[in-house]
């Protein structure tokens, strides 16, 4: 079986190509079957929850559980192509883009960042001392348009793959969908009871060696929050250091064991799976000199995004407690329309690298594009610096 080459990509981003290319990997808990695993926690009212789904599998319904959403699936890719490049990659570094610098050294990239280029963030900031919005060459990427794009792709190609939405924009919002989707469910082992017949209770527990309880007075428990004050969250200051606070909440004294949180959930079967829609890429228009122009840039999206699903893939790192690991190979299938499909082997980051550097080099040559690794330095803006905390969460 071979792997898809850039001619490939070139068929199915010219019209009437292929409709999408899947990939789809059985997973199971690192430690063996019969472990559980801890899916993704969503907010519902005050409370954590799991998001339980209806699903076909098998030939029936069932019921699955979300283990990884889409967004957190794109952002590993993300992050994943990020550090490559903050790596020196040979071949990601040529990748055009934004990065946001604050004056204590943070630098995030629009890889970063949760809106990418439209990020309010990067809007807050500056340019040579110049707010971003009113710098032209920023106010290009956000008049940009479907038909349109090449703005975008020649600085924040990610914002194309991976969807983007200039939502706080009064008028001519640019908003592009996700050109690549991927998610990793679990069927629930127990289908006869309610999801919760699934789902068990996390023990937490703390043992200090120096006392299970620290019976501090409010002077002193108010001097040591007081100490501690610049490196506290604002809530753990407030409570630490206010009427009738416990030193637990600096993290001192034991705590006895309970089984307060969510745990995770037993599952028979585990799958990640990803979309790639070349229905979506040949959607794009570039302004190329020719039509092969334009599909030479939908082929370097494609690429772009094999190359970063070849990375990702080969990094099964999502939480506490949800160690996976893959029971068979990844089955990556390209949807050639009306019923016919032809199979791939998966790309090892080696092969994706090889054939992103091609296609960088046939848009280059194409479409006239300009792909150089350049950088839009914004200043970030130091009132939100200073304005940053982060609350406690659960893990």
């Amino acid at each position: 079986m071979s792997t898809i080459t850039l001619q490939h990509l070139l068929d199915a981003c010219s019209p009437g190509g292929a409709s999408v290319l899947t990939s789809v990997t059985p997973l199971e808990p690192a430690a063996g079957p019969h472990a559980s695993v801890a899916p993704a926690k969503f907010v519902s009212g005050s409370k954590s929850v799991f998001a339980y789904e209806r699903r076909f599998w098998n030939g029936e319904a069932v019921t699955a559980v979300l283990i990884d959403s889409k967004q957190s699936q794109n952002n590993r890719l993300e992050a994943v192509v990020s550090a490559a490049i903050a790596d020196g990659d040979p071949v990601l570094t040529r990748t055009p883009r934004i990065e946001l610098r604050f004056e204590d050294g943070q630098v995030y990239s629009d890889l970063d960042l949760p809106h990418r280029a439209f990020d309010g963030q990067i809007r807050a900031g500056t340019i040579n001392g110049e707010t971003v919005t009113s710098v032209e060459e920023y106010r290009k990427l956000r008049d940009a348009t479907v038909n349109h794009a090449r703005p975008l792709l020649e600085r924040s190609p990610m914002t194309l793959l991976l969807g983007g939405w200039d939502a706080s924009r009064k008028s001519h919002q640019g908003r592009y969908r996700s050109i690549l989707v991927g998610e990793i469910i679990g069927i629930l082992a127990d289908q006869e009871g309610g999801p919760e017949a699934n789902q068990s209770k996390r023990g937490g527990a703390r043992i200090d060696p120096v006392g299970m309880r620290i019976d501090l007075g409010d002077k002193e428990r108010k001097a040591i929050a007081e100490a501690q004050k610049h490196e506290l969250s604002a809530s753990t200051y407030k409570s630490a250091s206010g009427k009738n606070g416990k030193a637990s909440t600096l993290g001192l004294g034991g705590i006895p064991p309970s089984l307060e949180q969510l745990g995770g959930v037993t599952c028979q079967a585990i799958i990640r799976s990803h979309v790639l829609s070349f229905a979506a890429l040949r959607a794009l228009r570039f302004d190329s000199p020719t039509p092969e122009g334009d599909v030479a840039c939908r082929a370097l999206l494609a690429a772009l995004a094999l190359n970063g699903l070849a990375r990702s893939d080969a990094e099964l790192l999502l939480r506490a407690n949800c160690d996976l690991v893959e029971t068979g190979p990844a089955v990556v299938t390209l949807d050639k329309r009306y019923g016919q499909k032809e199979s791939f082997e998966p790309l090892s980051i080696d092969q994706a690298q090889e054939l992103l550097s091609a296609a960088i080099d046939h848009a280059i040559q194409a479409a006239n594009l300009t792909w150089d690794g350049s950088v839009l330095v914004v200043e970030g803006n130091p009132a939100i610096l200073a304005a940053a905390a982060d609350d406690a969460q659960d893990d």
